[in-house]
Order: structure tokens, then sequence, then C-alpha cells
């Protein structure tokens, strides 16, 4: 079922979302995943089950939701000078916070989500990034590789090792990834 946008930003859905929103991410934080019902976050938020189930449709969307709310950026990406310098601070910072149990349960719930907006909206995350790290660096007078370089050669290698091994998903092969991207500029 898809989410339905807030009429009014800022209005009754938009705080109903926050409320349950927060709901989740309070009960994730002592509650065993399996132990975690549309019921308990309805109490918690102050809303009634029926009004989850007809926005999110069932648990596991909601929880894809309030994942990928924790996986968009919260600030621009710091500005170490360099584009290659960029690149491997927030791919550190992102490392860091993808391979911690939280960080796999956000990135697993929104690729297992049944609505492919979350997956879409992942994915103009990363560009939207992307496309500040390269505008920066454009500025700079750096040469810099399409958004969609980026993307193949930072973004996807990182994603394929944090979703099927982890223990591969490392700064050394962070600086790999980037050292790769950069040499091979389109």
């Amino acid at each position: 079922m898809p989410i339905k946008e807030a009429v009014r930003p800022g209005g009754r859905s938009a705080r109903v979302q926050e409320a349950v929103h927060q709901a989740v991410r309070e009960l994730q934080a002592v509650t065993p995943r399996d132990e975690l019902t549309v019921p308990r976050i309805a109490e918690r938020a102050g809303v009634t089950p029926s009004t989850i189930y007809r926005r999110w449709g069932n648990l596991s969307e909601l929880v894809a939701d309030v994942s990928l709310e924790r996986m968009r950026p919260d600030d621009d990406p710091v500005d170490t000078g360099t584009l290659a310098g960029d690149l491997q601070a927030w791919g550190e910072q992102y490392l860091e916070e993808m391979t911690s149990v939280p960080g796999q349960r956000a990135l697993n719930d929104v690729m297992a989500s049944a609505d492919g907006g979350r997956r879409e909206r992942c994915y103009r995350y990363g560009e939207s990034l992307m496309g500040t790290l390269r505008e920066r660096a454009l500025v700079r007078g750096e040469g810099a590789p399409s958004v969609a370089r980026l993307i193949d050669g930072i973004i996807a290698p990182m994603t394929y090792r944090l979703l099927y091994d982890p223990e591969a998903a490392t700064t050394d092969n962070l600086q790999r990834w980037i050292a790769g991207t950069l040499t091979n500029e389109e």
C-alpha cells in the first residue's frame, strides 16, 4: 500500500506521521523486533491501530518507512577540500552507521519493502548527495565523474557489500572504490 503524502505540510497528517515514527524509534530501542506490534506502536503514538493500517498497510511497511527516514541525510556532507576527501569522509560515516545493527536493519527494511517508491527515494538520496559532492568539486576546479559514475563506482559496491557481505564493507575497500572511480572519469 503506497504511503499517502500529507496534503498540508505540518498539518495533522504530518503530526500523526511524526508521532508514529517516533513511537517506532522509541520501541525499537527497547523492544525485541519480534515483539514490535502495530497496537503497541499505536498506543505509544496516541493513535488507533486503524490509523497505522490505513496509512502504511502493515507493520513491515511502517518499519521500512521509518528506516528510510533514518537513511536520509540530515546535512550536507563535510567539505574536506577535495572530491576524494569528501567521498572518503561521507563514505566512512555512512559505513559506520550502516554496519551497525540498526543500520543493517534499516537497509534491509527498505530493500524488503513492497513499496518500490521507498527504494526509489533511497536511490534519490544517494543521487542528490553525489550531485552535491560533484558540483562542489567542479566549483573548486576539480575534474569530477558524472553522478551516475559516482553511484556505480562507489555507492553500488558499498550497498552490495552492506547487504550481502558486511565484513567486506570496509574503509579500505571504500578507498579502493573511490580511487577506481576517480581515475576512470568519463
